[in-house]
């Protein structure tokens, strides 16, 4: 009997990414009795990771961190594709699909610094690091006596940057901490209900060739279903607004007992203006409470505000 065919996982190469991908390449591997060395692991450095003097805003936008994996996916150098969820186009390339989902982690953004107990404690003109916009605007609108500055890079990057001084504060996904070990250097957890995290933020998308049966099916036992609906709805709310990232946008959605509710948000720059929007509904029609969210907010909104 001939051995399987292996399955290449494809990923950047950030110390986080990398983290993601071997959590795949592990849950897949209890999954199909394989052992870990027929499912490779390929490190590929992305565009928007050799980018850092920027915003992507100004770049390009977040498909950025997935152009050259989609190629390699296209090409078939690898077979699937591991990507933090916030990070994926509202659109994928013809060709490609998302075939789902791990268990999404703990969705919350996390405040590090030195100088306060929390985000209220800061000296006013605390210079506080993001290369998000939504988190720049939430600090903003929580804090518009603090100052926001571009901050890229990788987790340990970001974390040697505060430390040096060159800021007093920054923001990181809590899911990212936990998943590198370092959710202990957190200083305070932001609630969601203040601080909305980015559509997809704690979860896990593998993408794959569309029509893949293959690997389809090899992935189906480790993508979780609720998560799944929740992107589904946030995914959804972002393409009617803005697929990139010009706009501070927030969105999160939840599946218990077998219903889903979801909360959006959209901020000026300045954090001065906010809209907000909840909806629910039955998980099997997440997409389409997405797309209603996303209608009624961007209807409220003026002329100008969301770019796209």
């Amino acid at each position: 009997m001939s051995e399987p065919s292996p399955l290449v996982i494809g990923t950047r190469a950030s110390p986080l990414a990398l983290a993601q991908a071997r959590e795949v390449q592990a849950r897949l591997a209890a999954e199909s009795g394989l052992p870990e060395d027929a499912l490779p692991l390929t490190p590929m450095t992305s565009t928007g990771d050799r980018i850092q003097n920027r915003a992507l805003s100004e770049a390009g936008g977040k498909g950025l961190f997935t152009k050259e994996l989609d190629e390699a996916l296209l090409a078939g150098t690898i077979d699937l594709a591991v990507h933090s969820a916030k990070d994926l186009p509202t659109e994928l390339p013809p060709g490609l699909a998302i075939a789902g989902y791990l268990p999404r982690e703990d969705v919350r953004d996390v405040l590090l610094t030195p100088l306060a107990a929390d985000l209220d404690g800061l000296p006013p003109g605390t210079v506080v690091g993001s290369a998000s916009l939504r988190r720049q605007a939430m600090v903003l609108r929580a804090r518009p006596d603090c100052r926001v500055t571009l901050l890229r890079g990788n987790v340990g990057t970001r974390l040697r940057r505060l430390e040096s001084g060159e800021m007093g504060a920054t923001l990181l996904a809590l899911a990212g901490l936990k998943r590198l070990g370092l959710a202990h250097l957190a200083t305070t957890i932001l609630p969601t209900d203040s601080f909305l995290p980015a559509v997809g933020q704690g979860a896990i998308a593998i993408t794959i060739r569309t029509g893949d049966e293959r690997v389809a099916r090899a992935l189906a036992p480790l993508c979780d279903a609720a998560t799944g609906f929740a992107l589904a709805a946030e995914r959804a709310f972002l393409a009617v607004l803005d697929g990139s990232c010009r706009t501070p946008i927030g969105g999160h959605a939840t599946v218990e007992k077998g219903s889903l509710a979801f909360r959006g948000i959209v901020l000026t720059p300045d954090g001065k203006r906010a809209e907000t929007v909840e909806r629910a509904g039955d998980p099997a029609d997440a997409e389409a409470i997405g797309r209603e969210a996303g209608r009624d907010l961007r209807a409220r909104l003026p002329a100008g505000w969301v770019a796209g």
